[in-house]
């Protein structure tokens, strides 16, 4: 990958975007992850002057919010920090009557309300200002579904979307991201002790070479077939998530 040319198209890519919708600018949430790290500096480069960084902790790992404010900062991106923790808590017990409990409110279905309570407030900025909401799914991400429905995958442009996780690396690391970001494991965030490859039971490494063999059809006959038939279940189990809700046709 030439990673200086990978830069100035997606560049010049969102700058296209938010002009052909009208929008001044974008806005993007950074969680402190490399994803959101590189998405921020594309957006920066893009509108220097019209890019605003959204951190959004919500019961996280003090970290995340260190790393986020220090891509800020290397960038110099404006931003502002909402706490979501009381709105997710209002939001539990809105649904199940009961106070707020780390231990009784956890799953999947409880986990998912964070994301998607970010993209609320993401597009509270992004209505507020006139600007597009920039996401930050890569396409090892997309291809096997590891996003949320509504949440992290409801966005208006997805800049990273053509890159693996892989590529990620290598272009934070053209664009200057700090090296305590990119080695970092990568997290959603979405419980304590959380991480991407634990959740999916596979390393990226490992994905990103399936994915790329299956994006580009090359064999996959010297692939541990275990983890080969994990991920073409996890792309065919999460296609619904890449399209738009069906509607039925009368005829």
């Amino acid at each position: 990958m030439d990673v200086q040319a990978t830069e100035k198209h997606i560049v010049a890519w969102i700058r296209k975007q938010a002009q052909d919708a009208g929008c001044k600018g974008v806005v993007v949430g950074l969680s402190g992850g490399i994803d959101s790290a590189v998405v921020g500096a594309l957006c920066k480069k893009a509108f220097p002057d019209n890019t605003l960084g959204v951190i959004l902790p919500c019961m996280s790992n003090p970290d995340d919010r260190k790393h986020a404010e220090m891509v800020a900062k290397k960038f110099n991106i404006p931003i502002e920090i909402v706490d979501i923790e009381p709105a997710f808590k209002a939001m539990a017990k809105a649904l199940t009557g009961k106070e707020h409990d780390k231990e009784k409110h956890k799953g999947i279905e409880f986990a998912n309300i964070k994301p998607r309570l970010r993209m609320t407030a993401l597009y509270h900025f992004a209505n507020k200002h006139n600007y597009l909401v920039a996401g930050t799914d890569n396409k090892s991400e997309a291809m096997i579904g590891y996003f949320t429905k509504y949440g992290d995958g409801g966005v208006d442009i997805l800049p990273i979307t053509s890159l693996f996780k892989r590529d990620v690396r290598k272009l934070a690391k053209h664009l200057g991201v700090p090296d305590e970001i990119i080695t970092k494991h990568p997290s959603a965030g979405l419980w304590d002790g959380q991480t991407d490859e634990g959740e999916m039971g596979i390393t990226y490494d490992e994905l990103d070479e399936i994915l790329h063999r299956i994006d580009t059809g090359k064999s996959l006959e010297r692939i541990d077939h275990a983890k080969v038939e994990k991920v073409k279940m996890m792309i065919e189990k999460s296609e619904h998530k890449r399209q738009l809700p069906p509607g039925c046709i009368l005829e």
